[in-house]
């Protein structure tokens, strides 16, 4: 199974994918907010977004998972 971690701790501020979406390797996926920056998030492989597992507000640690690719 694919999956695309936080790389740091901080507050979902966009989910710039959904469910079905063809995502590519560097391409950005979501917004990450930590110490007043915001933060692309972006792929590490290519697939398809099969589950989406938080929203925007949501905070997350580091490694915690934000997506899976099938």
């Amino acid at each position: 199974m694919k999956q695309i971690a936080s790389m740091m701790a901080g507050v979902v501020v966009e989910i710039l994918v959904k469910a079905g979406d063809s995502v590519s390797d560097g391409m950005e996926v979501a917004i990450l907010e930590s110490m007043k920056m915001q933060l692309p998030v972006q792929s590490n492989q290519s697939g398809t977004v099969k589950e989406i597992k938080v929203a925007s507000g949501d905070f997350v640690n580091e490694g915690d998972l934000l997506m899976v690719l099938e």
